[in-house]
């Protein structure tokens, strides 16, 4: 009993680090989704979330994705799409390229991922990709 304890608390350590050193460097995690076998379209709201972005990535924590495109929407109705360098295949411990958000003092209202997962249902998992935003820099910085 006492090992499954010390378990549980290294693990829940190794998770708080994890979220220190993500916010140290100024990226915050957003959202974790579940890619499906087909072409979908996730749409993330950031209400109740970190708003005031300057770059957004993708981070895939399982399987293999490939990513289509980006789309995001700011607070003053600013629209921008992005697609993927390269090939957009990502495997697990990958991540896309940050890519930039537009205005400077907007923040972001939504996003929308298309992609899809790679593989044979029947042998890989899943993908599951982290959504990551970078907190913009006040004006002084």
């Amino acid at each position: 009993m006492k090992n499954i304890l010390l378990i549980v608390c290294l693990l829940a350590g190794l998770g708080m680090q994890s979220q220190a050193q993500s916010d140290k460097d100024g990226w915050v995690l957003l959202t974790e989704k579940l890619v499906a076998y087909k072409a979908e379209t996730d749409h993330v709201n950031m209400l109740g979330k970190k708003q005031n972005l300057s770059k957004i990535k993708l981070k895939c924590v399982q399987g293999t994705v490939k990513l289509k495109q980006i789309r995001v929407e700011m607070s003053d109705g600013t629209k921008k799409e992005y697609s993927p360098k390269g090939t957009g295949v990502f495997s697990k411990g990958m991540s896309s390229f940050a890519f930039e958000l537009p205005g400077n003092d907007t923040k972001l209202k939504e996003l929308a991922v298309e992609y899809d997962s790679v593989g044979n249902i029947a042998l890989t998992k899943r993908a599951k990709v982290e959504i990551w935003g970078k907190e913009r820099k006040g004006k002084e910085d």
